[in-house]
């Protein structure tokens, strides 16, 4: 995991140094990100909050998706993750967000959504991103790699 580990210490480090603080929606990695911030001495400086929010009834009641988005486009979809993130930075009140839904397999692909397909989003305090992206290999490659890609892209933004 490419010493993820180092690089999630030295994001605590900075957010604690600059009083602020991060939360977690996540679904295909079903708490993956938030583990590896708990497995840091220190996390508790800095993460206010993780949900797993597995179902579309639960992104719908717990972060406030919209029906409408989890019908029409479906809960791996940009518009799914840009709500998801907003849901949990308001249920959380942290400065930063990282939200995650995708295909992990090796079921539930389609020819429009194959397995590895994979939105992953972030909310700073100003800016909000989501990211498509294509991972390969077996279910827990997915989600492994849908994990090292949300955190490194907090590290890019915090410029560690």
């Amino acid at each position: 995991m490419k010493n993820i580990q180092d690089l999630v210490e030295k994001i605590i480090q900075k957010l604690t140094k600059e009083g602020q603080t991060i939360s977690f929606a996540e679904s295909c990695t079903g708490g993956r990100i938030a583990a590896a911030f708990t497995a840091i001495s220190g996390a508790s400086e800095v993460l206010h909050g993780s949900c797993v929010t597995y179902s579309n009834d639960i992104k719908h009641l717990w972060l406030g998706v919209r029906n409408e988005v989890l019908e029409t486009q479906g809960a791996v979809s940009r518009a799914c993750v840009s709500q998801m993130l907003d849901g949990i930075q308001k249920m959380a009140g942290s400065d930063y967000a990282i939200a995650v839904s995708g295909i992990a397999g090796p079921t539930g692909g389609t020819e429009f959504k194959p397995v590895g397909t994979v939105y992953i989003g972030l909310q700073t305090p100003f800016s909000k991103e989501v990211f498509h992206c294509n991972f390969k290999g077996p279910r827990e490659a997915v989600q492994e790699q849908s994990t090292v890609f949300a955190i490194e892209k907090l590290a890019e933004v915090l410029k560690i």
